[in-house]
């Protein structure tokens, strides 16, 4: 029997915060089962850098705070216009239990995603995420503990495509970046995004409808507009 897709949008959140938010949903999944979950979020800026040596590839920080992180790849870069998505997925349960396939399949849940609004994106193997011909619009990172997945992937709505000019995105010096909003030349609203990606996810893994959550409603904003909350480390992933 499939089950629902609990799914959490954060807004605009930094990224420690975000992220002490997935280890504790992590956790409770793998303390009990419980139903998936997908939580969206937008960061404000910031650099992170995965557990492969990727210092090099940070070209010019400059005021952009710099995290390190234990997952797997390289250096890339978040911040506004970019939607997130962390989804927390028990990779035992029916349809996900392969790590390729689940990968697979998040991949297609962008391509879907992006075909809404006219746009062709593409796999590009040996390199994951999403591309529009040799200009990547998502980039995609996994976590797995304990058989469940975090992290995720990082869609390009509508971001100020200068910042990642300060690093080397995902180590390759031979891709560009795009968006969606350069790709269709229009205006892209951030919620519509959510909600198709969320309908994409749901869809694309065959749950049973999508369950709300009010965790966006906690944190407080700061000066930057951004929320706030308790930091926390992440562990074992691949990017």
């Amino acid at each position: 029997m499939s089950s629902p897709l609990r799914v959490i949008d954060l807004r605009r959140l930094d990224y420690e915060a975000a992220l002490a938010v997935q280890e504790r949903v992590l956790e409770e999944k793998t303390r009990e089962p419980g139903d998936d979950c997908l939580i969206l979020v937008e960061h404000p800026h910031v650099i992170t850098t995965g557990r492969r040596e990727a210092r090099a590839h940070i070209l010019d920080a400059g005021d952009v705070p710099v995290r390190a992180t234990s997952r797997g790849g390289d250096v890339t870069y978040h911040g506004p216009g970019q939607l997130v998505a962390y989804p927390i997925v028990d990779l035992k349960s029916r349809q996900r239990r392969a790590v390729h396939h689940y990968l697979h399949g998040l991949e297609q849940v962008i391509i879907d995603l992006l075909s809404c609004f006219g746009l062709e994106g593409a796999r590009r193997p040996p390199f994951t995420g999403v591309w529009i011909g040799d200009r990547k619009i998502c980039a995609i990172g996994i976590a797995v503990r304990r058989g469940v997945t975090y992290h995720g992937a990082a869609v390009n709505v509508a971001p100020d495509l200068d910042y990642f000019h300060r690093i080397v995105p995902c180590g390759l010096d031979w891709a560009q970046v795009t968006s969606m909003e350069r790709e269709t030349g229009k205006s892209i609203g951030m919620e519509e995004v959510k909600s198709l990606l969320a309908r994409s996810f749901c869809e694309g893994f065959g749950y049973d409808g999508i369950v709300g959550d009010g965790e966006g409603a906690d944190p407080a904003p700061g000066a930057d507009g951004a929320r706030r909350g308790p930091a926390a480390t992440s562990e074992t992933s691949r990017r």
